[in-house]
């Protein structure tokens, strides 16, 4: 990921490239970007970020070990005051990871006036007056061609936590999806930020009665207008926000139904020029400071009303454009960021817009239920050649709320970024302990094109059932310890009691691993962490090492079943565990019987201190073959071999003497 500062002298020289491109004067442009030297004066500092900065902002970048920076800072207060003081200027947005103003005049002395002011590094056109009645083109998808879906009520299927409804049920099972919503994965506690061009009642219609009457809008604001209200404007947003929040049993539920939003209008659906990139960053500024997760955007750029500011393909590297900039610095501070990759594969231009082509931006691709790619979904790779689109979901007759109430099939990358962005918000509930390269290493490795990635669908569709088991064998731990050939085997997982663990040993004398016990999982019907032990009690057991491993049954229906090996560990016995029967033996003699060039060791099961102990071992006529003197340590007392051997094959008697007291006596079996 590349930070702001890294490219001050790239931003500046693009910046002055377009107002040469133009030849025109300032003044014949109504919005402008005002580019700030630094971010002196400042009344706000790095070392108390809480005036500018959510607890949970903060939460984030400590849990994933983010650097509070320069970017973090707000624009000057002091600057922002000279600017506003100037008559004829209006402040719109403003934009703290770019450092930048977005004013609005057309007061060509007060342009001027802000070009002197000695912060102010350059003055560039943004966008031209617009009229909110005059549309240069269509921006998103018609509500009049979203298509209806009848009858779209069905009976729950077996098994599922939610009853999705016929539709979109094919487009959750696509990625297995339901795998998550089942173990208690449905967003809850996380927080998405949608950025689109309004989102036209959403606070009134069917499909949005679950995140309005739970409060979970946790704010709006129209960037454009700058104002709170965003469901009187475009209802492009809503129908992308219908595929993550969705809630109607039976007919339509999105893909993290429990999820809670903050949703900004930065588009201007009335016109299309740069001034939407800044709105676009700000937006996305708003959403790391108020604390959310995740960024879903169904908008992208490279070509505008008037074509000075048209981008080209080889602009498409991911460092070049403004909003690429800001998003790739969103996923710098935490956020996992989503993009529409756009629709632009059947058009002369072809090729994925931007933001989709940041490097840290996760471009989404369009396909339909049964995972076929949409003519219209954009090509990749980005122009420096890197994998673009990464991943796709359902955005052909993809399965959004109208405005008038009912269930409709629409066309989009729109709506495939938006369900992807969902799903992912699924998944990472369940481990907030990783951070959001994870998540998007996990989704991609889980998809169906990984090993072979192309530049229509990336690394493909992603099946969330293995993602989630990418992630636990991630998290999972595992560690064996002996105590008086008593193994403790300790793991962490995470599981819900319907899932299932198989410990399995492998013996030193053994070949291949045997299942030595399985247990059910204690996490409830929602999904937790947990922690087990379990005791393996060695009899009997050779010395050498000795192999554990622990996997997880995350499914344990037989049509779907499906093992996830979390972890392994091992003991290494430097002495054989006793038999039962030998337990209370106080000599014990390995190996036994003795064969080849192997050496005979022996132990005495004796905790207190010795003093003379000796061994004897006698044949079976009674003739004396050897003698062994030696004291011992307080403890078990395992020894080296013995100083005598047996001249011919044989059973021999061997006899453990504490002084002239007999302790112990065993057969000792030769075999060379």
């Amino acid at each position: 990921m590349r930070t702001i500062n890294q490219s001050k002298i790239n931003r500046f020289l693009f910046f002055i490239l377009l107002v040469t491109q133009t030849e025109v004067s300032l003044a014949q442009f109504s919005r402008h970007i005002v580019w700030l030297k630094n971010k002196g004066n400042n009344s706000y500092t790095l070392s108390n970020p809480t005036p500018y900065l959510s607890t949970r902002a903060l939460d984030r970048r400590t849990r994933y070990t983010i650097t509070i920076d320069s970017t973090d800072l707000p624009v000057s207060p002091s600057y922002l005051t000279q600017l506003r003081n100037i008559p004829g200027i209006t402040i719109l947005n403003v934009s703290k990871w770019l450092n930048a103003v977005c004013i609005q005049s057309t007061d060509a002395t007060a342009l001027n006036t802000v070009q002197t002011l000695p912060f102010v590094q350059q003055v560039a056109g943004l966008a031209a007056r617009t009229s909110p009645t005059t549309k240069t083109k269509e921006k998103f998808i018609r509500d009049e061609d979203i298509l209806p879906i009848l009858n779209p009520t069905t009976a729950k299927l077996t098994g599922d936590y939610y009853n999705y409804g016929t539709t979109a049920a094919q487009e959750v099972k696509l990625h297995r999806a339901e795998f998550l919503h089942n173990i208690g994965l449905r967003g809850a506690g996380m927080q998405v930020a949608v950025l689109d061009g309004g989102f036209y009642n959403f606070n009134t219609l069917p499909a949005f009665d679950s995140i309005n009457r739970s409060g979970r809008v946790l704010s709006t604001w129209d960037f454009v207008s700058r104002n709170q209200q965003v469901q009187d404007d475009h209802p492009h947003g809503m129908q992308c926000l219908s595929t993550i929040a969705a809630n109607l049993p039976g007919q339509f539920v999105g893909k993290a139904p429990q999820a809670s939003f903050h949703l900004f209008r930065t588009e201007d659906v009335n016109s299309e020029y740069p001034i939407e990139e800044f709105n676009w960053v700000c937006g996305a500024e708003r959403a790391d400071s108020a604390g959310a997760d995740l960024i879903s955007s169904s908008l992208g750029y490279f070509d505008f009303d008037n074509p000075v500011f048209n981008y080209t393909y080889q602009q498409m590297n991911g460092r070049s454009t403004i909003c690429v900039k800001g998003a790739d610095l969103a996923a710098k501070k935490g956020l996992l960021v989503f993009n529409s990759a756009g629709n632009e594969g059947s058009g002369a231009w072809r090729y994925i817009i931007t933001p989709a082509d940041g490097d840290s931006v996760i471009a989404v691709g369009a396909v339909n239920a049964a995972g076929s790619v949409a003519s219209f979904s954009s090509y990749g790779p980005s122009s420096d050649g890197r994998i673009k689109p990464e991943l796709a979901s359902v955005g052909l007759a993809a399965v959004v709320q109208t405005t008038s109430g009912g269930i409709g099939a629409a066309n989009g990358t729109s709506f495939a970024c938006p369900n992807m962005a969902g799903l992912a918000t699924c998944l990472w509930q369940g481990f907030p302990e990783f951070n959001n390269m994870k998540i998007v290493d996990a989704l991609k490795k889980a998809a169906s094109r990984y090993t072979t990635p192309n530049d229509r669908i990336g690394y493909g569709i992603p099946d969330l059932k293995n993602a989630f088991a990418f992630l636990l064998s991630e998290y999972a731990t595992c560690t064996a310890t002996n105590n008086n050939c008593v193994v403790s085997l300790n793991w962490k997982s995470k599981d819900v009691s319907a899932m299932q663990y198989i410990i399995e040993r492998k013996l030193p004398t053994e070949n291949a691993y045997r299942v030595i016990s399985q247990l059910f999982g204690t996490g409830g019907s929602q999904l937790s962490n947990t922690t087990y032990t379990y005791q393996d009690r060695l009899q009997g057991i050779s010395a050498g090492t000795i192999q554990y491993r622990v996997s997880q049954v995350i499914d344990t229906s037989v049509a779907t079943r499906q093992v996830v090996l979390l972890d392994s560990a091992s003991i290494s016995l430097t002495s054989p565990c006793l038999n039962t029967d030998d337990i209370t033996d106080i000599l014990w003699i390995y190996p036994n019987p003795l064969t080849g060039a192997s050496k005979e060791k022996f132990i005495i099961n004796l905790l207190e201190a010795k003093q003379n102990l000796s061994i004897t071992c006698h044949d079976k006529t009674g003739k004396l073959i050897g003698i062994y003197r030696f004291s011992k340590p307080a403890g078990i007392f395992t020894s080296g071999e013995l100083p005598f051997k047996p001249a011919s094959n044989g059973v021999y008697v061997l006899t453990l003497w504490n002084d002239e007291t007999k302790l112990d006596t065993k057969e000792w079996i030769v075999n060379y």
